[in-house]
């Protein structure tokens, strides 16, 4: 089967990248490279790389010809870029998800795999959070993947194509970079640990997330995309969190950095980020149900493994 992932130079897409090439799939990618790094790593493994904007409905048209399935994760993924330029990243989010949903159904595409965002549940604090709950999102960021799962849902419905949408919850893991303004708390945590300089917790740290492994996110992502799920019987787009179901504090997994790293870092606390939520868990019941179990990796073991990249093992 040849897959097109969008954003595939990224962080999460270069590992769903090689893990469908590794299961024997043909894989393209197409990037703008505006924020991917792994251009050099996916092409040094046999996967054919385009350099395009998902906006641009040539370029789309061109890279998802003779595939039988789009793994869709290109996106501006963060909140504080949204709220400081939501026309900007609106552009990515949205118009680029409307124009790869467009441009897969033109080519006869049987499967869409749809990365959304936790990020959609906003102020709904009724945890775990289910795929029901009603949405409440604060930043246009959330806005747009919560439209995106409305204009996959059309698609689905009408028999478009066969689709599937996954809220990701807190993703984190190795070749997640640390000095991107889009990265998460864990990179920048063991970054600044490794080398000694404190940690900067954004309000208090008693904001609580709910952290997933990247390769258990995509191993169901991949699995989606061979056809597992339930989506091709459903007539309702299904729509899936993927996360562990465990709730860990910012200050709880400083203490697991620094148990990590062997060390203890300062911890320095700053304002609150505009547009975050307080409290994140996932229901993982769908998950369990639609996938045969729930991501195995726990937060300690997935530190340890990411910590690699930065050059340092544990001192313990």
């Amino acid at each position: 089967m040849r897959v097109l992932v969008t954003g595939g130079a990224g962080f999460v897409g270069s590992h769903l990248a090689l893990r469908l090439l590794a299961a024997g799939h043909e894989v393209r990618v197409l990037d703008d490279l505006s924020a991917g790094r792994n251009a050099a790593l996916l092409e040094g493994n046999g996967v054919e790389l385009r350099v395009g904007d998902v906006a641009d409905r040539h370029a789309v048209d061109v890279a998802v010809e003779g595939c039988e399935a789009v793994c869709h994760l290109a996106a501006v993924a963060s909140v504080a870029a949204s709220v400081e330029r939501p026309l900007e990243t609106l552009g990515a989010n949205l118009v680029g998800t409307v124009t790869v949903l467009e441009a897969a159904a033109a080519a006869g595409v049987l499967r869409f795999v749809y990365a959304s965002s936790a990020a959609v549940y906003g102020r709904n604090q009724e945890l775990p959070l289910r795929e029901d709950a009603r949405p409440m999102p604060l930043s246009p960021y959330a806005a747009d993947k919560l439209a995106g799962e409305h204009y996959l849902a059309h698609y689905h419905r009408t028999g478009a194509l066969s689709g599937h949408a996954f809220r990701f919850f807190n993703v984190y893991g190795p070749r997640q970079d640390p000095k991107s303004p889009y990265s998460g708390v864990i990179s920048v945590f063991l970054d600044r640990a490794a080398a000694g300089r404190p940690l900067v917790v954004h309000g208090d740290g008693g904001q609580t997330r709910d952290f997933v492994y990247v390769a258990d996110v995509v191993d169901v992502l991949a699995r989606a995309a061979e056809g597992e799920g339930g989506a091709d019987d459903d007539p309702e787009l299904p729509v899936t969190n993927v996360g562990r179901g465990e709730s860990v504090s910012v200050l709880e997994l400083a203490e697991a950095v620094a148990e990590a790293v062997g060390a203890r870092p300062e911890l320095e606390f700053g304002p609150p980020r505009a547009g975050d939520v307080r409290h994140s868990r996932a229901d993982v019941t769908l998950l369990a149900r639609r996938f045969g179990g729930v991501p195995a990796t726990p937060l300690a073991a997935g530190l340890r493994a990411t910590l690699g990249q930065y050059g340092r093992t544990t001192g313990r």
